[in-house]
């Protein structure tokens, strides 16, 4: 290995290396709770400032998972299809009453919502490296796969959770505090350090770095690739899960149209928080900045009257546009 590829696989192994790429997420974040301020006083609220963190939840713990994939050289186009399908299997179990028991049910609805996302994260992992087809196109057909069955299972309408009593007892999930902090905000934290030491403390995080940085190089070193890549798939398929879990007491409720687009936040997410797309480069605590700083845009635009609120998506596809090509300028520096 070269001393140039060395120094490229060794930059982004810890937290530590704080260069430009790695800094900016957090100066763009500063910069936008100074500009909400100014926009409009309540912005910096503490309660305005926690509910945009709480709304943030599912595509930060979504990206989370990105981060690996991504990180590993890889992609998925399928998660804002998969959490509709995962939380439809979900639902559609606790209405069947297969457990008299109330938190017996919600505990193995639980439970099988995170084995059904992480069957879904290996089957995206497993197309892709054992059926080697491109990743943007195997999971571009999974895409389909899950949104067309959600489609299937709820017969092109809503799947609602039915019983009351489950419902009653799982709201706490997403609306409940600990200390005075939501929920989905300590989950979000919490999967963020695990994905933090697995990726800068252990082996298979090293491993992942590696990959994404050159296959060939990682291969010749005695690196699984193919394992390595498809238990990024699982890791995306388990966060998926996660972020289902928070979503259902939300709405109680899933369709064909759940989590629409969310892939293109995700990606966002992640490359706005620093990680290189096309791999080699993985920031965790700088994806949950990316994940904050597009909530924060929408919140901004909903304070205000300088934007429709109706140009999110298309601000956000703008955001994702922008972080790639000051990306592209700091690598050339």
């Amino acid at each position: 290995m070269t001393d140039a590829a060395a120094e490229k696989t060794k930059a982004p192994k810890t937290s530590k290396d704080w260069d430009l790429r790695a800094v900016a997420p957090f100066v763009a974040l500063a910069l936008l709770l100074v500009l909400g301020t100014i926009a409009n006083p309540n912005f910096i609220g503490i309660d305005n400032l926690l509910n945009v963190i709480t709304r943030s939840a599912f595509i930060a713990i979504i990206a989370l998972g990105a981060t690996y994939v991504i990180s590993a050289g890889g992609l998925d186009l399928s998660v804002g299809s998969m959490v509709a399908f995962v939380a439809s299997l979900m639902i559609l179990f606790i209405n069947s009453g297969t457990i008299a028991d109330p938190t017996r049910m919600l505990l193995t609805a639980m439970v099988l919502a995170l084995v059904i996302g992480a069957m879904c994260g290996l089957a995206n992992g497993l197309i892709t490296t054992i059926g080697r087809i491109e990743p943007f196109i195997a999971t571009l057909g999974t895409m389909g796969i899950y949104r067309g069955l959600t489609t299937w299972l709820s017969q092109g309408g809503a799947i609602t959770l039915r019983n009351s009593e489950i419902q009653a007892m799982y709201r706490p999930v997403y609306f409940g505090t600990v200390f005075g902090v939501p929920v989905p905000v300590l989950v979000i934290f919490i999967t963020a350090a695990i994905a933090a030491f697995v990726l800068y403390r252990t082996r298979y995080g090293r491993h992942v770095i590696a990959v994404g940085s050159s296959e060939d190089v990682a291969r010749y070193s005695g690196i699984s690739v193919n394992r390595v890549r498809t238990i990024a798939y699982v890791v995306q398929g388990l966060c998926v899960a996660v972020a289902v879990l928070l979503y259902v007491p939300r709405l109680g409720s899933t369709s064909a149209t759940t989590g629409m687009l969310w892939e293109l936040q995700a990606i966002t997410a992640v490359v706005v928080g620093g990680t290189a797309l096309r791999g080699g480069v993985g920031r965790i605590w700088g994806t949950v900045c990316g994940a904050f700083i597009l909530e924060i845009v929408g919140n901004i635009m909903l304070l205000s009257n300088f934007v429709s609120e109706y140009l999110i998506g298309a601000i956000q596809g703008a955001i994702i546009i922008i972080a790639m090509l000051v990306q592209r300028s700091l690598t050339r520096k």
